[in-house]
């Protein structure tokens, strides 16, 4: 694709694709309440959570980002959105006890458990083909803003645009004068986060493919989820 017909695409629009746009977890993003689910390596999945439901996410090997969006159900328009949600809590990232906000202002999500030291990143935005260019990536490499919209579609939606993701178990420190740093993930195997639905929602997850800075201690790997009951 060159660079004209770029400038003419939409947010929805992939610029390239992998396994995520053909393995939805069902056709219309509905799980197994139980039932334990693999985000494979540098792909992305979408699923459908109630209100008042709860998906826990594992950070099966401790060291994998998982880049984590929140759609509501009824308005795919209204979405997790952390210029608003980092005022709802009045800090930069979330911890257990906090709602996690829209960008209408409103809980979407509950953070309701936190097995890791808690690092976590609002800040940066999702990876995306740009990214990979500007690290001097050849051709196309997978990314989580594909992996949103591809998982997207793979249940026959067409996400609006791909907003700031809550990026879970990244490694962002700022330090005083405003500077950040990409660290490695100090999560260990199998720390979890536990979310509440506060309303219809998609959650979208994406096993960040990052592999040229080292958040994801170089290699990407699987995470896992289970949708659990009221």
């Amino acid at each position: 694709m060159c660079k004209a017909e770029e400038s003419q695409l939409l947010n929805s629009d992939w610029l390239g694709t992998n396994a995520t746009l053909d393995n939805p977890i069902s056709n219309d993003g509905t799980s197994v309440l139980g039932r334990r689910y693999t985000v494979p390596a540098r792909e992305g999945r979408a699923v459908r959570v109630a209100r008042g439901q709860t998906i826990r996410i594992v950070n099966t090997h401790g060291t994998q980002v998982c880049d984590t969006w929140a759609f509501s159900q009824a308005n795919l328009q209204e979405f997790m959105s952390w210029e608003h949600g980092r005022v709802m809590i009045s800090r930069v990232n979330p911890v257990a006890g906090d709602p996690l906000g829209s960008n209408r202002r409103r809980p979407i999500l509950q953070f309701l458990e936190d097995t890791s030291p808690g690092i976590h990143d609002t800040i940066y935005a999702a990876c995306d083909l740009y990214r990979y260019r500007i690290l001097d990536v050849a051709g196309y490499h997978d990314n989580c803003s594909d992996n949103l919209r591809m998982a997207m579609a793979a249940i026959g939606l067409t996400v609006p645009e791909v907003p700031q993701p809550l990026n879970l178990w990244m490694n962002i420190p700022i330090s005083e004068g405003g500077k950040t740093e990409f660290l490695p993930t100090v999560s260990k195997a199998g720390d979890h986060v536990l979310l509440r639905a506060e309303m219809d929602v998609i959650v979208v997850m994406s096993a960040c493919p990052q592999d040229i800075i080292q958040i994801n201690h170089g290699t990407p790997a699987d995470i896992h989820f289970i949708v659990e009951p009221a």
